[in-house]
């Protein structure tokens, strides 16, 4: 117990330095084979949780699968995931999001610097960053198949907004917050004042890594150069005082449910 609090305590004080923190541990092998499996199935699927690429037929992400897949739904409520979301927001949690993001071999394509938060504020009436996005490899991840990366200490900027933002007007579908083309972006300018401060860093490392990042901290993803597949399970746990009010977007890129993650009996899948 103690060395699991000593484990909290220095993931709270990395996050809050850097924006993000790496678990010391990875999943278990068991889980993240029937996690592919989930994946895999929900993929074959004819649903709007189903996004695809540009070309209509490359998968690139599947939303809100915990609403719908059991071995999803049970992951969001392992103790480990909401017992250090908990530690790092300080406060009781619900699960705000669920996605996994998929780079297909050779045909991933990238996504844009950008900070989640821009996204919840602005569409759904979020009010502060009090959420933590937990993400979980299911295919191991290097430098060729589009790795997140980030920029630490980006995230105690607050939001960075280009000249044009203030006369956009938003779009309101919701699929132009899921695809290539992102609607809310960190403009390059800013992004190359920032790197030559802090050099970007890469979430690389094998299947069953997790990591944790902050919603506002800067970070984006490659193409997909290799011929591995890279899987990126996320879940954002927000905190159930921050629940926005309503959203206009769908409930599988927003939950409804803003009541308090009560854990299962174990971290097994």
């Amino acid at each position: 117990m103690q060395a699991q609090d000593d484990l909290l305590q220095s993931a709270k004080a990395e996050y809050n330095e850097s924006g993000w923190f790496r678990l010391p541990s990875r999943f278990e092998e068991v889980g993240i084979k029937k996690l592919r499996e989930s994946v895999e199935s929900i993929s074959r699927q004819k649903r709007p949780e189903v996004v695809h690429e540009t070309d209509g037929k490359t998968v690139r992400a599947l939303h809100g699968c915990h609403l719908f897949d059991e071995t999803c739904a049970r992951l969001v409520r392992l103790p480990m995931l909401v017992g250090l979301a908990e530690a790092l927001i300080g406060e009781p949690v619900y699960v705000y999001q669920f996605k996994v993001n998929l780079k297909q071999p050779h045909e991933g394509a990238a996504w844009p610097w950008h900070q989640d938060f821009a996204f919840w504020k602005n569409e759904d009436g979020m009010t502060a960053p009090s959420a933590v996005n937990i993400a979980l490899f299911l295919d191991d991840t290097h430098e060729a198949n589009g790795p997140l990366q980030v920029l630490p200490g980006s995230h105690r900027l607050g939001l960075i907004e280009s000249d044009s933002d203030e006369q956009r007007e938003r779009s309101g579908d919701w699929r132009n917050h899921v695809a290539s083309d992102l609607e809310y972006t960190v403009p390059q300018a800013e992004v190359d004042a920032l790197t030559r401060k802090t050099p970007k860093q890469l979430a690389v490392g094998p299947a069953g890594t997790i990591y944790a990042f902050h919603p506002s901290i800067v970070h984006s993803s490659s193409d997909n150069r290799s011929a591995d597949r890279r899987a990126l399970l996320l879940i954002t746990y927000n905190a159930v005082s921050n629940a926005p009010a309503s959203s206009p977007r769908p409930e599988f890129l927003v939950s409804r449910d803003t009541s308090r993650v009560t854990p299962v009996e174990d971290d097994v899948l």
